[in-house]
């Protein structure tokens, strides 16, 4: 198996949730079946939807250049970012090592379009996450539409980010409520969690079967990439391997 290197912090709880993720999603009888992970838990690194809007991007490309250049250096073989937002600049990160860096919101799109066979996909995400349209550029890629919720829609979903996850407080579930359902009503097939503060709300929740976790796919392709084997789990408890 391969080492896995993961540039993680934004937010905290949402690094500390992939890295459990990976840990309970990994088919695994001791503990050296599971994966070698070096874990950089940044989380002073410069907001990036902060970045995204205001195009101050020197202080963030620099953090993430220092990343990249430690993960290689301590023999990681790919890359993950569990963070939605920062794949607007995944182009540039990428170019600062050989290291191959998973791309998020584009494995999430092909699991979103050929996995469930969705045509009109609904982005819950940060508003630089949207706006930058990190999430419609690998749907129309595919052929398919990307769906952002309305402006007052939108607001929900940022103050769920921010106001609630992030602050360490209990998420207001009205907001989230209110985002999926108004873009049920507007045809969507499937709505991605584009957000990793929005996965700690689906793990502490739940979600409904229409939402589809950009996290969880990001899981799944950094067990499978480091060479072990990803098993599902079932609400239940059951896991059957595959």
């Amino acid at each position: 198996m391969e080492r896995l290197g993961v540039i993680g912090g934004m937010g905290p709880e949402a690094t500390s949730y992939f890295y459990d993720q990976v840990i309970a999603h990994t088919a695994a009888e001791r503990d050296q079946d599971h994966i070698d992970m070096v874990v950089l838990s940044h989380a002073s690194m410069p907001d990036r939807t902060r970045a995204i809007l205001t195009g101050e991007t020197g202080p963030l490309l620099d953090a993430m250049r220092a990343d990249t250049h430690a993960l290689e250096a301590l023999g990681c073989a790919h890359i993950a970012i569990p963070c939605n937002t920062s794949h607007y600049f995944y182009d540039t990160i990428q170019s600062f090592t050989s290291v191959p860096i998973i791309h998020m919101p584009r494995e999430a799109v092909l699991e979103a379009v050929r996995g469930r066979g969705a045509r009109r996909v609904g982005i819950m995400g940060t508003d630089g996450t949207v706006r930058a349209g990190v999430y419609a550029r690998e749907c129309e890629a595919l052929g398919v539409e990307a769906v952002a919720p309305s402006p007052e829609r939108q607001a929900d979903v940022m103050s769920l980010i921010y106001d609630d996850v992030k602050a360490g407080r209990e998420a207001d579930l009205s907001k989230f409520g209110r985002v999926v359902d108004e873009l049920a009503e507007r045809g969507c097939d499937a709505v991605i969690l584009a957000c990793t503060e929005l996965s700690v709300v689906k793990r502490n929740h739940g979600a409904g079967d229409i939402c589809l976790d950009a996290m969880d796919v990001l899981v799944r392709e950094s067990i499978v990439r480091s060479g072990a084997r990803y098993q599902e789990v079932a609400a239940e408890g059951d896991i059957s391997s595959r």
